[in-house]
């Protein structure tokens, strides 16, 4: 059964006035129908006065029934009134909290209300402004990084190729290839994306990924159904094809399963590979980690696929993570997309 109220401050606010006041008026009625007794004078000598003259509809009692009614009816306005203004400041707050995942649409919240919301609330307009800052800072420095490292870059490979092939100038060029992938898997990784949710078919999206790797060749298998549900579509293609391809690299195939359920989606990606160490399950999720000894073309790319991966996981307000397969060879990702945030 649902409560009639929320359970928010406004809610309790009002719940403790209008707690207050009755108890006060039931006080009230028993003190002075219990306690106090019936204390009025005796009536006068002489024939009885009719019957309904004394009756509890009429003559005081009728008026301080009203006038306690009349009293209860203002002071649960009051209370409506009063919990209402207290809780606005703290509702305000909490809805601009939750749009500081997109600053650019944020806006700053009234500074108004008792002292203490007002303190509160110029804090967190300061708070946002500092954000926003940084994220411009950070853009600019990203442009900047990018502009700066890949002008050398450019210039290495022109010069390289001017040497002549007989001299052993491919090795040069893999390795100037190699830093501008790692340089553009950087910047990407810090950039970071600014999609907004929207309703998603998950199991198309799973089922064109896997379309697309068998048409290039590889082993890659697709398992169960999904319906669908709120996701950064570029986003969450990101993170299955990195999960697909890291299985394919290591295990040479994968399959994916799809386990639906009213609270979770649960993606399941197992492989055939050699495995993790378990001291290690936590590790890879680090930003350029890589259990291979050296960064090349035939041992992997530069370890950034898995930190992607789990970020992305976490904007869905759900978790990646990994487990060796129990009684048989391979590792195990499972990525849990929560149906409601």
């Amino acid at each position: 059964m649902k409560k009639l109220l929320p359970d928010t401050i406004f809610s309790r606010l009002f719940g403790m006035a209008m707690a207050a006041v009755l108890l006060s008026h039931i006080a009230t009625f028993i003190l002075l129908f219990v306690f106090l007794g019936d204390h009025r004078p005796p009536p006068p000598p002489g024939p009885p006065p009719p019957e309904h003259a004394h009756g509890l509809l009429h003559g005081p009692f009728l008026g301080f029934c009203l006038s306690m009614l009349l009293q209860l009816l203002l002071l649960a306005v009051a209370a409506w009134l009063g919990s209402r203004s207290l809780a606005r400041p703290i509702q305000q707050l909490a809805a601009a909290a939750s749009t500081l995942n997109n600053l650019k649409q944020a806006k700053a919240i009234p500074e108004t209300g008792p002292e203490e919301t007002r303190q509160s609330a110029q804090v967190f307009n300061q708070m946002q402004e500092r954000l926003f800052q940084q994220m411009e800072e950070r853009e600019r420095f990203l442009a900047a990084i990018s502009h700066d490292l890949r002008t050398p870059l450019t210039r290495m490979k022109l010069r390289v190729e001017q040497i002549p092939a007989e001299a052993g100038n491919g090795k040069l060029l893999d390795d100037v290839k190699e830093m501008g992938l790692m340089l553009d898997a950087t910047l990407d990784y810090l950039r970071g994306s600014e999609e907004s949710l929207q309703m998603l078919d998950i199991g198309a999206l799973v089922a064109a990924i896997v379309d697309n790797m068998q048409d290039e060749g590889k082993a890659v298998s697709m398992h169960g159904t999904a319906l669908p549900l709120p996701a950064l579509p570029n986003e969450l293609r990101r993170c299955i094809s990195n999960l697909l391809e890291n299985a394919i690299f290591y295990g040479t195939t994968a399959e994916i399963h799809l386990h639906d359920s009213p609270q979770e989606l649960l993606i399941c990606i197992a492989d055939q590979g050699p495995g993790i160490p378990e001291a290690s399950l936590e590790k890879v999720f680090a930003p350029f980690f890589r259990l291979a000894a050296s960064r090349n073309k035939h041992t992997g790319g530069v370890g950034l696929g898995l930190s992607i991966a789990r970020d992305i996981a976490r904007r869905h307000h759900g978790c990646l993570i990994l487990k060796n397969r129990q009684g048989q060879q391979g590792l195990l990702a499972e990525l849990r997309l929560p149906r409601s945030s």
